[in-house]
């Protein structure tokens, strides 16, 4: 599906990330990951296996993105494949919401997207595929989310404009948009497995399909949108969100 492919998964430690890694690598791909821990870094890249490349960067930086574009320049050569895929989430209340948190969650979110596919443009394979990652809260207005929903909703628009810019190169653009998704976002610290059916079942039941998603479900969505499966599709974004943004 992917043979001789190369591919970049920012935020590639663990969640969507690890999981689209796993999955691209699986058919095909060679695989580059980014993160901010060399540890998790580091137990990713065996746990993916192969010849991944494990590339310590900060999306906030756009210095750590030249250093990680040259990396992968001279490790794979050319890009075939980018999934900007690195971002956070957090309540951002209008009454409560400081400056910094505000700052941190748009240089991340926006800043980190915008940033991460400029820098690799210049390795990027004509005719390659850039997926970003929206999600549901781009569609509903959700009281307390205000800063995080404009964040990804900045994204879906960074989908259709560069689409539209990079057709001359025929490199494709699109989107996959998650619903709640178990991963370690969710988590608090100290929580056990108990206390986190406990809310994953309770957010679960706010879903149309009934229950959280899987990483890996996403990361299904991902490598359809990184092959000729999807040849015809620019501009587009897949909800993979269990209904939550249409019912």
């Amino acid at each position: 599906m992917l043979n001789g492919k190369t591919a970049l998964v920012t935020g590639g430690s663990s969640g969507i990330g690890l999981a689209t890694a796993k999955r691209l690598r699986a058919v095909g791909a060679r695989v580059a990951i980014t993160g901010t821990d060399p540890e998790k870094l580091e137990v990713a890249r065996q746990e993916i296996g192969g010849d991944t490349l494990a590339i310590r960067a900060e999306v906030r930086s756009v210095t750590d993105l030249k250093a990680m574009a040259e990396v992968l320049g001279k490790e794979f050569g050319k890009l075939d494949i980018l999934f900007a895929n690195a971002g956070v989430a957090y309540g951002t209340p209008i009454a409560t919401t400081d400056e910094e948190s505000f700052d941190r969650l748009m240089d991340i979110n926006v800043k980190g997207v915008f940033f991460t596919v400029q820098s690799v443009l210049p390795i990027l394979s004509d005719g390659g595929s850039i997926i970003l990652n929206t999600s549901w809260l781009g569609q509903v207005g959700a009281p307390g989310r205000a800063a995080l929903s404009a964040s990804k909703a900045a994204v879906r628009s960074f989908t259709r404009v560069l689409a539209a810019e990079l057709t001359d190169r025929k490199i494709r653009v699109n989107a996959v948009s998650p619903g709640p998704i178990e991963t370690p976002i969710h988590r608090t610290p100290g929580q056990t497995e108990e206390e986190f059916r406990v809310y994953a079942d309770k957010v679960g039941s706010k879903v149309p399909a009934g229950r959280m998603g899987k990483p890996e479900e996403i990361a299904a969505a991902v490598a359809f949108l990184a092959s000729e499966a999807s040849s015809y599709m620019l501009g587009a974004e897949i909800a993979v969100d269990g209904g939550l943004g249409e019912l």
